[in-house]
């Protein structure tokens, strides 16, 4: 009956893709994956609300006071029995795969991927894993526009940009903000893209939109009503601000990446590393519970008049008269966010920095307001103005991606009058951070092995180029002994012009150029005197197939030459042109560029 059911539709959508034009079709699946993509958000986003809630409505009650920090150990061991056991280990978690698929599979998903962020993602963080649900969120969303694109037999280039298309759509449902939807996909995802690709985009994050805004609760949205007006005596503030941003993005990527590293090198029992992992968190949930889950409620009443209620049912309640153990209270938090998410991802949960990037922007933005005010450095400082703005600045700073954390601030606050401070705040992070750390968290490993884009289209492209498919063999070559007699008779026989001179035992001892011999090389009276030794070129430059592709390219540029030599182990194994090389990469920059 199912299969039949997703006949039947696969054959009204053929039907529907006959009678359009391409560019048609596009905008058409634009919304059907849009509307795909903000179900799925509605599905993790309510299954996530329901056991918050359900677990701090328990959890207030004396008689199971801990049942919060007991829901993390089970969320973590079944995703990590549902990764065993179902997925059968073929899991893949962080926005970098999709820029990986995007870069080396041809923008092609598995179909696992569909289902498999949105059951994990929940498990982990519905049931209190320290982490967000949009990672998960645009890995489902460009699953679905990929694996619908491949259903229709759709080029790379429209794939890709359904794909984003995916994505666009999850982060606007999410936080029902189509603008940052679509930014986020330029800044993150794609490399280059055209202003008619901008159409498909726009159309996909207002469906995820309408569709969250229609299905959506708006308590369960991070949403906030500005509630102090933006005056300019408070700038120096706003700078000081990000530059904390800034430095505290490099504190969390680095020591994230840490902690990660460190589970993944103890080869010990998936299981057993998920009880220790997960033991560990609920001790951190136990002092600090404002940790469990992704943590937009606790940024929400950080926004609010009362802050104080964020110490009610903590070991910390009876101090909530004293602002003192508020600051320290989130100042700590904020600091042990990152190893709350570190510990949940690395033993085997699943989930992204999104939210805990706001989570610790606001706290930190909080509790700098907060102290300016305590000693008195300036006029009152609207603390729920600098707790929104610190968000802008923490996302900024660790996804690389100033415009999207502008302009996500702006959209989930309902308006723009804090536009000025949210630039000043995100410019500065993401130029501390960028400084600092060339590459995003999101892509530092993969742009490390070289796998994956860096930011800089050119070397994005010659790093995806494979070295071996250029190395041409066929090549004659000459001995220095040989007379000029000799490489004349080679050369009325082959179509290059470059000749490697070569030792009984394939050494490349030089090379002969054609263009430099040209004249000589029909005088027949040096045919017997003069030998190619005396006519060979010192090799000054090679090529090993370990290099990499940006590296030969300065090769080029340094020699001057059109043709290198390969060499492996003092043996001689062809030459590269870089001619091929440079129609390649135009090929591919055709290719690449999303339109």
């Amino acid at each position: 009956m199912k299969s039949n059911y997703i006949k039947f539709i696969n054959t009204i959508l053929l039907s529907i893709q006959n009678a359009l034009s391409p560019k048609q079709f596009i905008l058409f699946s634009s919304v059907l994956i849009g509307i795909a993509s903000s179900l799925a958000v509605i599905v993790l986003k309510y299954f996530a609300s329901l056991i918050f809630t359900t677990a701090s409505t328990i959890h207030y009650n004396s008689h199971s006071k801990y049942l919060l920090i007991v829901l993390p150990v089970i969320g973590i061991l079944l995703t990590v029995l549902y990764t065993h056991k179902v997925l059968r280990n073929r899991f893949d978690k962080g926005t970098s795969k999709i820029l990986y698929a995007i870069v080396r599979r041809s923008s092609n998903v598995p179909k696992y991927q569909m289902h498999a962020q949105i059951v994990t993602s929940a498990l982990t963080v519905g049931m209190g894993g320290s982490a967000g649900l949009e990672s998960p969120i645009v890995i489902t969303g460009a699953a679905l526009g990929s694996n619908y694109s491949r259903a229709f037999n759709l080029d790379y280039k429209t794939k890709t940009l359904l794909l984003s298309c995916g994505v666009a759509a999850g982060i606007s449902a999410a936080f029902n903000a189509p603008i940052a939807g679509v930014l986020f996909v330029t800044e993150v995802l794609l490399v280059d893209i055209t202003i008619s690709a901008f159409i498909p985009l726009l159309i996909a994050a207002a469906t995820g939109a309408l569709i969250s805004t229609i299905i959506l609760d708006a308590s369960i949205l991070l949403s906030f009503k500005q509630q102090e007006h933006f005056h300019y005596q408070n700038v120096p503030f706003y700078i000081l601000l990000g530059i904390l941003c800034g430095l505290t993005t490099v504190y969390y990527s680095r020591v994230s990446a840490q902690i990660e590293s460190y589970f993944e090198h103890h080869k010990v029992n998936r299981y057993i590393k998920a009880l220790v992992g997960s033991f560990i968190l609920v001790g951190l949930i136990y002092l600090f519970p404002s940790l469990f889950g992704e943590g937009y409620e606790s940024i929400k009443t950080l926004s609010l008049p009362d802050p104080e209620r964020l110490l009610e049912h903590t070991l910390f309640d009876d101090l909530q008269d004293k602002q003192w153990a508020l600051l320290v209270f989130v100042a700590a938090a904020m600091l042990l966010k990152v190893f709350a998410t570190g510990i949940t991802l690395g033993s085997g949960g699943n989930g992204g920095s999104f939210a805990p990037s706001l989570f610790m922007g606001a706290y930190l933005g909080f509790v700098f307001s907060r102290l300016m005010n305590v000693f008195n450095f300036a006029h009152p400082l609207p603390v729920s103005n600098f707790t929104i703005v610190g968000m802008a600045g923490v996302l900024s700073g660790i996804f690389h991606a100033p415009l999207t954390a502008i302009f996500l601030i702006a959209e989930i606050t309902g308006g723009y009058d804090l536009m000025v401070p949210l630039i000043i705040v995100s410019s500065l992070s993401f130029a501390i951070s960028k400084g600092l750390d060339q590459h995003s968290m999101e892509i530092k490993l993969l742009a490390k092995m070289g796998h994956i884009v860096t930011g800089d289209k050119d070397k994005d492209i010659l790093s995806n180029l494979d070295i071996s498919t250029f190395i041409e063999k066929d090549f004659k070559s000459v001995r220095p002994e040989n007379t000029l007699g000799d490489l004349a008779e080679l050369i009325s026989l082959s179509d290059k012009t470059v000749f490697p001179v070569l030792s009984d035992t394939q050494q490349l001892l030089g090379i002969v150029y054609l263009e430099q011999v040209r004249k000589i090389i029909f005088d027949k009276d040096h045919y017997d005197a003069m030998y190619v030794k005396e006519l060979m070129t010192p090799v000054a430059v090679i090529i090993s197939p370990t290099d990499k592709m940006d590296l030969i390219m300065q090769k080029f540029d340094q020699s001057k030459k059109w043709y290198l030599p390969v060499v492996e182990n003092d043996k001689y194994i062809g030459f590269i042109s870089k001619s091929n090389l440079l129609d390649t990469y135009r090929t591919q920059l055709i290719t690449s560029t999303i339109d």
